[in-house]
């Protein structure tokens, strides 16, 4: 389902929820402080969100579904699972680096927020069962839940790393996406082939 644009008003608002969720926490922000880091007044804040508890769930369903729908739109002349994979957790990990507060959102809260995990249900899975549909992984049907969580726990580890300065995310994102297709049956060289291979950029989704 495709994500509706959201007006100037809605995505300062946005913007400014995610940064204080990710600071703060989910119940502890309130309409002033959402207010004055949007730059806008309490009558804006009450006019687009119902109460600052439904918005973290708005937030957080956005900010999944937007990011799923811009890999598989970047993704659209790209048929080979593996190069697909690689490069969707290169994405994530680029984009925990070019945006911080959006890292961080989904450092603290991709396995505790509903809504966030759906970043592990769209555009991952797709990839992943192209790959077994293949024969490239070499992994059962009932073991797709724990690659899943094997895969989100990799990425928030190398954004992690990237975040505290320990890596640059070029580093961090070929090294978790190879070592990732190596766990999931390809050969050392490939796997290290295409973790590295140069990265389209990650354009808007479609509207």
């Amino acid at each position: 389902m495709l994500q509706p644009e959201l007006t100037s008003a809605q995505r300062r608002i946005y913007n400014a929820a995610i940064q204080l969720f990710a600071e703060k926490g989910a119940t502890q922000v309130t309409v002033r402080e959402l207010a004055d880091a949007a730059g806008v007044a309490r009558g804006t804040i009450y006019n687009h969100v119902d109460s600052v508890q439904t918005l973290f769930e708005d937030v957080a369903v956005y900010l999944a579904d937007e990011m799923n729908q811009r890999i598989l739109h970047t993704f659209r002349q790209q048929s080979d699972p593996s190069a697909r994979l690689a490069a969707g957790v290169r994405y994530y990990v680029r984009r925990a680096h070019e945006e911080p507060a959006w890292g961080n959102f989904i450092s603290r809260f991709g396995f505790s927020s509903a809504a966030l995990r759906r970043l592990g249900s769209g555009a991952p899975v797709q990839v992943l069962m192209a790959g077994v549909q293949s024969g490239q992984y070499r992994i059962r049907q009932d073991q797709l839940s724990a690659v899943i969580t094997m895969i989100g726990s990799s990425v928030l580890g190398a954004m992690y790393l990237v975040r505290e300065g320990l890596r640059t995310w070029r580093d961090a994102g070929s090294d978790c996406a190879e070592l990732l297709l190596r766990a999931l049956g390809l050969p050392a060289d490939k796997a290290r082939e295409l973790a590295t291979a140069e990265l389209p950029l990650l354009t808007e989704a479609r509207r």
